[in-house]
């Protein structure tokens, strides 16, 4: 935060400590002890007695508690406190604890193959709560997506279903990106390459447009969804022969998708996981939707 709301913060703090101290000290004092106030409720009477000892001093070290926190921990403003303490470091040091004591468990699997991995009920269960914890929230707890995120259980693979590709995805996440094409074919000529890219998945569509769209595809498509529209995983390029769109497959979907292009953002788990881990992750990813795939 700023250097004036700094200063507004840790001042508002310590006057509200010291009013509350000084609220509670000189309402300490009364007037008239062993009298009552006058105020009687149901036979019940009021006396105007000071407040007992205990209670007064438990109240002020409720107040030298609440200073000597303030002192420890960040509270003040951009006062980072004398324990140097926070979330980050609380987290980091979680997280070492934790790769301390589960670390081995992990480990020992590092040498065996992903296939290895897949049929190894023990391994498996742990690919699945990685899963769980680390991926559902996207591609979802069955792993079959929705729209705009990938299923994992079909034999569609955007940037490769090898071992190695599947590796590289968890580790350093994909950025998938189709420029907009709308001003460049204007509106007829996204609707003639729609029906192109339909004709190529086997859909009857008009043969005029879809021969206009042909000639369309091949000067501006071709270099990421290859000549015959079944798409490079260099790119992440879908295979548009298939029945398999990430985004919709209707006529309108697929319109709006050349029209107005794409960005997918997958994010890298490198640093969250660590290549145990998503050795292990990798494995049961690759078997999902397979029948030789032990259940959890």
């Amino acid at each position: 935060m700023s250097t004036g709301m700094s200063l507004f913060v840790t001042a508002g703090t310590l006057l509200s400590l010291l009013f509350f101290f000084l609220l509670l000290h000189f309402n300490r004092k009364v007037e008239n002890p062993g009298e009552t106030t006058g105020h009687d409720y149901d036979g019940i009477m009021e006396y105007d007695n000071p407040l007992p000892s205990w209670w007064y001093w438990g109240f002020v070290l409720t107040i030298v508690f609440g200073l000597g926190y303030l002192a420890y921990y960040p509270g003040l403003g951009n006062f980072e406190g004398l324990g140097q303490w926070s979330q980050v470091s609380q987290f980091e040091g979680d997280r070492q604890r934790a790769e301390e004591k589960y670390g081995p468990l992990f480990s020992q699997y590092r040498a065996m193959t992903l296939d290895e991995l897949g049929a190894t009920p023990a391994a498996v269960k742990m690919g699945r709560r990685l899963f769980i914890n680390n991926c559902s929230v996207c591609h979802g707890a069955t792993a079959t997506g929705s729209f705009g995120f990938p299923n994992l259980t079909d034999e569609e693979w955007l940037w490769g279903r090898e071992d190695e590709d599947i590796v590289a995805t968890i580790s350093a996440g994909r950025t998938g990106a189709m420029i907009a094409w709308g001003d460049i074919l204007g509106s007829e000529g996204v609707v003639d390459v729609a029906d192109y890219v339909q004709h190529l998945a086997g859909r009857e569509v008009p043969e005029a447009s879809a021969a206009r769209g042909e000639t369309t595809f091949i000067t501006y498509c071709t270099a990421c969804h290859g000549a015959d529209g079944k798409g490079q995983k260099v790119f992440g390029a879908p295979d548009l022969t298939n029945e398999i769109w990430l985004y919709g497959n209707s006529a309108g979907r697929i319109q709006h998708v050349i029209r107005n292009g794409r960005a997918g953002q997958m994010p890298a788990f490198a640093g969250k996981l660590g290549e145990d881990k998503i050795h292990i992750l990798a494995a049961y990813i690759k078997h999902l939707g397979s029948s030789s795939l032990p259940v959890p």
